[in-house]
């Protein structure tokens, strides 16, 4: 088999830089949007029940209540940025426990199909994991989406399939990005992509280098 050309190479570790500056940009925007405004708005209202407290206990009563459902909804929101990026469950229960939690809050009917026996490095865990979080990321809520994960001859194959998913088309950014993620472990991505309609991603992994 021939190396591939040092131009694609060169281009493809660039796209690799491109997709890992996007995701500290996409968890920038996260944590700004997300819960670094509810903690503004938190440290706002801490210094408003402060000054309510001898004034009138009732209201200030209502306040920390208010609070306390903002620290519960911050660390939340927390908590599913952290999950996105790389769960716990991914090191403690492995690729099919993360895949059925990543499924479980996606909001729209989502099947896993990965056999409990499967076991992989954590890399390739990992990337088939981002590949359908990014996938559920971008499908409309009416989408149905399945993803099917098995073992061939040495090889991890998985399948995503998201029927009446509205993403924009094979071209979008990310699409380049998850399949650099894939080559970068030696493995190939095939992406079809229907506008509007139905939309799958398949894969396969080595799983020995």
């Amino acid at each position: 088999m021939e190396d591939p050309p040092i131009e694609d190479l060169t281009g493809s570790r660039r796209r690799l830089v491109q997709a890992a500056d996007a995701d500290r940009r996409w968890i920038e925007r996260e944590l700004h949007d997300g819960p670094q405004q509810q903690l503004v708005a938190l440290a706002v209202n801490v210094q408003r029940a402060r000054l309510l407290v001898e004034e009138d206990p009732v209201a200030a009563g209502a306040l920390l209540d208010e609070i306390r459902r903002d620290v519960t909804e911050a660390l939340d929101a927390l908590r599913d940025l952290a999950h996105r990026i790389h769960p716990p469950l991914l090191a403690e229960g492995g690729l099919r426990t993360a895949l059925r939690s990543a499924a479980a809050g996606a909001g729209a009917p989502t099947r896993v199909e990965v056999p409990a026996s499967t076991t992989v490095p954590p890399e390739i865990a990992g990337t088939v994991y981002r590949c359908f979080v990014d996938v559920l990321a971008h499908v409309g809520d009416g989408a149905q989406t399945t993803i099917t994960v098995h073992e061939q001859e040495g090889t991890l194959v998985f399948d995503i399939a998201a029927a009446g998913s509205g993403w924009a088309g094979a071209a979008d950014e990310d699409l380049v990005h998850m399949r650099d993620r894939v080559e970068a472990l030696g493995g190939r991505l095939t992406i079809e992509a229907d506008p509007g309609h139905d939309f799958r991603v398949s894969g396969s992994l080595p799983l020995s280098g």
